[in-house]
């Protein structure tokens, strides 16, 4: 049975992948350090389902001390998706943490696979690394221009992808993703607190006009993309991965009333370093390359989330009382 490793298995989009690839019938290998970024109890609710699959191989460790030959035995494909997430925590000293966790973690890695036959290593990249140039036409070909620590250090991981393959021949594909969305979604992430905000009843805090644009990904897309790209990704490529649906966040929050039926109360708040104004994914690459089509149209991707996210506030409520807390 071919065998799949995933970093970050804990994660957002790291936990959908791994049991989509179950759901295939692959062996999946998952690796987390359980970064406290955000709650690890987050994490642990999706390794619960994960580790109750058969064929799924749990090793909690950090990729920068972990045994690599070991966790790569018998691996076919290795999806690269740990990282330290976040564009408005990589500022000031929390950068030392991106650099080791998505710079010197992925070199490792990568230095690890120098001599491995594996048929394809798919690295998580960010529309971040495009910084004020993701809004065009021109593709995976625009200028990089990161407007972030955390998106210097996601092209960084970029060029560490292409020095492995071009000089070792590490078969690498880098998908660019932009903004997936869904249930699982980090409680960091924008729909996530609008929805927990419209829910509980609080004000929505919306950092800048309301006007920004961005083109959200429903996660589901987002893990077709990965699978497509290690099947029949050219090795050394890199792809945007894009949902092709753009809207304002104001258009977002509207949507999202519909759906609860709650009516919602938007606090401005001034921009954050960093945001870009406006995101638009050309995906003409990855369609022609391996035939991505993203399926889950923006309306229908909130609705899923908005069917899970009471599932999650009832869960953390029930923790907080076995806990102790008010």
């Amino acid at each position: 049975m071919a065998g799949a490793l995933i970093t970050g298995a804990a994660g957002f989009i790291g936990s959908h992948l791994a049991a989509r690839l179950l759901a295939e019938g692959l062996a999946v290998r998952g690796i987390d350090n359980l970064d406290p970024y955000y709650p690890a109890w987050i994490k642990e609710r999706r390794l619960a389902t994960l580790r109750a699959a058969p064929g799924f191989d749990w090793r909690p460790g950090d990729l920068r001390r972990a045994d690599l030959p070991a966790l790569l035995d018998g691996v076919t494909w290795v999806f690269h998706l740990a990282a330290r997430p976040g564009v408005r925590a990589s500022w000031g000293d929390g950068f030392d943490e991106y650099a080791r966790a998505n710079v010197l973690a992925t070199q490792r890695l990568f230095e690890a696979l120098r001599d491995r036959p594996v048929e394809r290593v798919v690295f998580a990249s960010s529309s971040s690394v495009y910084g004020e140039n993701a809004s065009g036409d021109a593709g995976e070909e625009a200028p990089r221009r990161p407007i972030s620590p955390y998106g210097v250090s996601k092209l960084a991981g970029e060029g560490l992808a292409w020095a492995y393959h071009a000089s070792y021949g590490v078969p690498v594909v880098a998908l660019r993703y932009f903004t997936v969305y869904g249930p699982e979604q980090r409680p960091d992430m924008a729909f996530h607190r609008f929805l927990r905000a419209l829910l509980e009843g609080r004000e929505i805090e919306v950092y800048g006009d309301g006007r920004q644009t961005r083109d959200f990904t429903f996660v589901g897309d987002a893990v077709e993309a990965t699978w497509r790209a290690a099947r029949a990704g050219e090795p050394g490529a890199v792809y945007n991965i894009g949902g092709g649906s753009p809207a304002g966040l104001g258009e977002v929050i509207a949507m999202l009333e519909t759906l609860t039926g709650r009516e919602a109360r938007v606090r401005l708040s001034p921009a954050r370093p960093g945001d870009p104004r406006a995101t638009r994914a050309d995906t003409r690459r990855a369609r022609e390359a391996f035939g991505y089509a993203p399926v889950t149209g923006l309306r229908e991707g909130l609705a899923r989330m908005a069917e899970w996210m009471p599932g999650f506030l009832a869960a953390e409520a029930a923790l907080g009382a076995e806990h102790g807390a008010a």
